[in-house]
C-alpha cells in the first residue's frame, strides 16, 4: 500500500492536540447557578461517557478524512528488466601451469588460477544484464555453465574451477571451436569470446587460427589473453619425498597467435603480467562492449478513498443518531 500524498499524514499529529485540548475544556455548561463555588466546582469535572463517546467519534471522522485526503492506493508494482543482446563466454585455461605463483591477492603469492577466478568474479558482476556463460580447458575444452542471466549460479560454477579439472595440456584452437559453436546459434547483436590462457596451443585437434576464422565467419569476437610474468615463474613441484617445493620455470606464451586470432575476429589481444594488469584488461573490455539497459516498469493501483469516505459517512451517522437518542 501506498499512499499518493504522504505529506498530508503529518496533519495526523494534531489528533492528540485536539483531544487533549477538547478534554480539558469539556462542554459549555448548559445551566446557570445561585452561586460561583458550585458552577466552579462543575466547570473541573470530567466530561460525561456520552461526551467522551462524541470525541471519539468526532476524532475518528477526522482521522479517516486525513487518510482519504493523502490518498491511500492498495496494489502493486513490478519492473523488468530487459537483456542487453550480448552474449559473453569465458574461456579459462586450467591446465598445470596455471600453478604458477606469480600473481598476488593482498599482498600475498598465490597461483594464477585464483587471481582470475577473483577478476572474472568481479567482471561478472559489472555487467548483470549480459548472458554469460563459461568454459574451461586444459587438454580439452569442458563447458561450466552454458550462457544464463543467472549470474549467482555462475558465480557459484566459477568458484568449483580447479587446475586439473580436465587433462593437462592446452588445447587454445580446441576451446575457441568450442566457444564458437555455443555462441553460433545465439541471436543476439553481439557476440563475445573472452579467452584467457598462459601456455601455447599443444593440444586438441584444430588449430587456433582456423578456429578463429570460423568466429570470424560468424561475426563472434575473441578476445585474447596471455597471463603470466615475461621470463620464468615460481612454479610449486612435488619431489620425490612428496614435499613441495617452488622451482623457476620459463613462462612460454604465443602472443604472436593470440594476436593473430583476436585480429582476425575484429578484437584485441592482451597481456596481463600481473593481478593489477589483468584487472585493467577485464575493466578495458567491459568499457569496449558496452550495454544499453531496458527496463519497463508497470503499476497497478487501486483507490482506497471510496472506503474511507464510506468510513466517514458511517461515523458522521453515528453521531447523529446518538444526537437523536440522547436522553435529557
Amino acid at each position: 500500500m501506498r499512499f499518493l500524498h504522504p505529506e498530508l499524514l503529518w496533519l495526523l499529529a494534531l489528533l492528540p492536540v485536539l483531544a487533549y485540548c477538547r478534554g480539558v475544556r469539556g462542554a459549555a455548561p448548559a445551566l446557570l447557578f445561585s452561586t460561583t463555588s458550585i458552577a466552579s466546582s462543575l466547570s473541573r469535572a470530567k466530561k460525561s461517557r456520552i461526551g467522551a463517546m462524541s470525541l471519539v467519534l468526532r476524532l475518528g471522522t477526522l482521522f479517516l478524512l486525513i487518510l482519504a485526503i493523502a490518498r491511500p492506493q492498495l496494489g502493486n508494482s513490478t519492473t523488468e528488466i530487459e537483456a542487453s543482446g550480448i552474449d559473453i563466454l569465458l574461456a579459462v585455461d586450467v591446465s598445470g601451469s596455471m600453478e604458477a605463483m606469480d600473481f598476488t591477492l593482498g599482498g600475498k603469492p598465490v597461483n594464477r588460477l585464483e587471481v582470475v577466478k577473483k577478476v572474472v568474479d568481479e567482471f561478472i558482476g559489472q555487467r548483470p544484464n549480459d548472458r554469460i556463460g563459461l568454459l574451461a580447458f586444459g587438454g580439452r575444452p569442458y563447458l561450466v555453465s552454458p550462457l544464463t542471466l543467472d549470474h549467482d549460479w555462475l558465480r557459484k560454477r566459477l568458484e568449483s574451477l580447479s587446475i586439473g579439472m580436465v587433462e593437462d595440456g592446452t588445447a587454445i584452437g580446441s576451446a575457441i571451436g568450442s566457444g564458437t559453436n555455443r555462441l553460433r546459434d545465439r541471436k543476439s547483436k553481439s557476440r563475445i569470446l573472452i579467452l584467457l590462457t598462459d601456455g601455447m596451443n599443444n593440444a586438441g585437434r584444430i588449430p587456433p587460427l582456423v578456429a578463429a576464422e570460423a568466429a570470424e565467419t560468424l561475426d563472434i569476437k575473441v578476445y585474447t589473453i596471455g597471463a603470466g610474468t615475461r621470463g620464468e615463474a615460481p612454479i610449486p613441484v612435488t619431489d620425490s619425498f612428496g614435499r613441495r617445493r617452488l622451482v623457476r620455470a620459463a613462462v612460454d606464451i604465443d602472443e604472436e597467435t593470440l594476436g593473430k586470432v583476436a585480429e582476425m575476429t575484429g578484437a584485441l589481444y592482451f597481456r596481463a603480467t600481473d593481478t593489477a594488469s589483468l584487472t585493467k584488461i577485464y575493466d578495458d573490455i567491459n568499457k569496449m562492449e558496452t550495454t544499453t539497459r531496458t527496463m519497463k516498469k508497470f503499476e497497478n493501483y487501486r483507490e482506497l478513498f471510496p472506503l474511507l469516505i464510506l468510513g466517514i459517512l458511517l461515523l458522521l451517522g453515528l453521531e447523529m443518531y446518538r444526537k437523536q437518542t440522547r436522553i435529557p
